[in-house]
């Protein structure tokens, strides 16, 4: 689902090419490997507006004001589009890959990679496609420290966290769409997880892997959320990718136990703990 991009280049070479790549049609990727890890992540506090509810703390900052070239048109329509956060770690083997759409009303998005050097990361890759459901900005990334993917939840949380957070900056009509619109939006979700099936499955996936498959309402803190209930039974997280579609969370997590797929009584296992995990006082048990 996501677009491979491995190559090096400065941020002053990315930066100063940007205008280019509004021109540029998609490319295509190909697959690789990753693992995820645990390891305690701090970041720094940058003008929050209210604290995260999850059970984790991620701090995410915002760009600066005085440096606002996002770009794009906050355009009133009826139809306000879905944004999409996608964070692919399936599809390049050097590289996390990040996509974000939101329609046709994204510009360059220097602001938001502005943002994501705060993290300590390195944008080293950058492309532009249009396709009928929009405009679609794929960034590959890197830590700065070690030059390699993010394998970090945690960082991996912060990234989706900072993008949505830049998205409500400069596209506030994006709140309407957006779990985070709750805390952070100028006009909230009507509701963030109602009416919301949650949905979990597990395939095989070969003799050395099983898929799990996740869908359920975004909140923040969520993939770390998962990772660390999956991690809990003592499964590994192998690789994977996760995606925010407006309210609705999409996750794809290759898993192992002691290098090999799940016996089906571990299966039943992981779906049951992700299931009370997931449970919301107002979802029906149906829903599962």
């Amino acid at each position: 689902m996501a677009v491979a991009m491995a190559s090096s280049c400065s941020k002053f070479g990315l930066y100063g090419n940007l205008w280019e790549m509004e021109k540029l049609s998609n490319s295509r990727a190909s697959p690789f490997f990753c693992s995820f890890g645990l390891d305690q992540l701090q970041l720094s506090c940058i003008n929050p507006k209210k604290s995260l509810s999850s059970s984790m703390t991620t701090f995410i900052p915002k760009a600066s004001p005085s440096t606002a070239v996002e770009g794009g048109s906050s355009q009133e329509t009826d139809v306000v589009p879905t944004p999409i956060v996608i964070i692919d770690q399936d599809s390049d083997e050097d590289a996390t890959i990040v996509e974000i759409t939101f329609g046709d009303r994204l510009g360059a998005l220097l602001d938001t990679m502005n943002a994501l050097t705060s993290l300590g990361l390195n944008v080293v890759k950058a492309d532009v496609y249009l396709d009928t459901s929009g405009k679609h900005n794929k960034f590959a990334i890197t830590k700065a420290s070690t030059g390699r993917k993010v394998d970090d939840p945690e960082l991996l949380e912060a990234i989706r966290l900072t993008i949505i957070n830049n998205l409500l900056e400069y596209h506030p009509e994006s709140s309407v769409q957006l779990a985070m619109g709750a805390a952070f939006g100028i006009t909230p979700p009507e509701t963030v997880d109602q009416d919301i099936a949650t949905h979990i499955h597990v395939y095989d996936d070969g003799p050395e892997q099983s898929l799990l498959c996740v869908e359920t309402a975004d909140h923040p803190g969520l993939l770390v959320d998962l990772v660390k209930t999956i991690t809990d039974i003592n499964i590994t997280v192998k690789s994977g990718e996760f995606d925010t579609e407006g309210l609705l969370a999409k996750a794809k997590f290759h898993v192992s136990n002691s290098g090999k797929a799940l016996i089906k009584p571990l299966q039943q296992v992981l779906a049951n703990s992700l299931r009370y995990y997931l449970r919301r006082p107002s979802t029906k048990e149906a829903s599962f």
